[in-house]
């Protein structure tokens, strides 16, 4: 009997002791499993909270390599190159078509366009331009010396008779028939004296020589221009 109660005595005494070990246990569980979730939470969202019903919006598809990501193009550096500007011109001055026509003809076109002319004659017969330097249709300021090749030589003229008349006046009557003026004594006053003299012959593009202002007669001679 003695042993019997000991034993039943001994296991209701250890049972309830058994019963608080495991209700510990099954807390202590609980607990951790509640602190892992939300540890695992903060370090898989560290900056929002959690928001019960609510459904995360879809995010967009972002990149999946380094060749998906958007670049930006990065500025270039290349040193600037500039176009030098086109010669300025005056209402598209060009030089006229000349070739063809007779050579005083020419030398009007020219005069009417304000641009300045060089009569070069040759060698063969005729009148008629051969060649312009610039080019017809060259695109030119006005004041633009033209080169004129004529085909045949330098006809030749009369001199007018300038004695007595202003020198500017002078030199006006020389260009329009194809003379160009000297001045030995200077290009201010009147005509005192003209070499060659009056109603003598030249050719074009010869020079005479005037005296103007009551300077010294020019020494007899033509000097004939290029």
């Amino acid at each position: 009997m003695d042993d019997e109660y000991t034993e039943q005595d001994t296991a209701e005494r250890d049972r309830p002791g058994r019963g608080r070990l495991l209700l510990g246990g099954t807390l202590a569980t609980v607990l951790l499993a509640a602190v892992g979730g939300t540890v695992g939470w903060v370090l898989a969202d560290p900056g929002s909270t959690p928001e019960t019903g609510s459904t995360p919006a879809a995010a967009g598809p972002g990149p999946t390599s380094p060749s998906d990501a958007p670049t930006t193009a990065r500025p270039t550096t290349g040193r600037a190159t500039t176009t030098p500007p086109p010669a300025a011109t005056t209402g598209g001055l060009t030089v006229p078509r000349l070739v063809g026509l007779d050579f005083e003809k020419a030398r009007d076109e020219l005069h009417d366009r304000k641009l300045g002319w060089r009569l070069v004659f040759g060698t063969g017969s005729g009148r008629t331009v051969t060649r312009t330097v610039p080019a017809q249709d060259t695109s030119v300021r006005p004041g633009t010396t033209v080169r004129v090749e004529v085909s045949g030589p330098a006809p030749a003229v009369e001199v007018p008779d300038l004695v007595g008349e202003d020198c500017a006046d002078a030199a006006d009557e020389l260009g329009d028939v194809g003379l160009f003026p000297r001045y030995p004594t200077g290009n201010r006053g009147e005509v005192t004296a003209q070499v060659p003299a009056a109603d003598a012959t030249a050719y074009w593009n010869d020079q005479v020589a005037i005296s103007c202002g009551g300077g010294s007669t020019p020494t007899p001679g033509v000097t004939p221009t290029p």
